[in-house]
């Protein structure tokens, strides 16, 4: 991919956007967006087949960094994705709904 990364600030994601989310289990476990899908970024080129399809795809991580490089990737491969800048962090901080597996108290780790 050439040119700018498609991304998007939390504050401007419709509150029903798919969100596909690159984090490691760990981190998934101790805290998702609820309606997020999960497939860790280690694990991507392996499952292309199971990429959400959706227009746009919504990638998100803990702060970015890693979203931006599956963004890139995916868009390279067809995919309508867009980053989401701030990721996970900044969903937490302007009081999005965070879940957690099990019964442990949600955190963005």
């Amino acid at each position: 991919m050439t040119g700018p990364i498609p991304s998007v600030a939390v504050a401007d994601l419709p509150a029903d956007a798919p969100l596909l989310d690159v984090r490691e289990a760990d981190e998934w476990n101790a805290g998702h967006a609820p309606t997020a899908g999960h497939l860790p970024m280690s694990e991507l080129t392996g499952r292309l087949s199971e990429i959400p399809d959706s227009d746009p795809l919504y990638v998100v991580c803990r702060s970015g960094g890693r979203s931006a490089r599956v963004t890139a990737y995916l868009v390279g491969q067809g995919y309508p994705a867009v980053n989401v800048d701030g990721g996970m962090q900044d969903w937490a901080a302007q009081g999005r709904p965070v879940v957690a597996d099990g019964d442990r108290a949600p955190e963005i780790v």
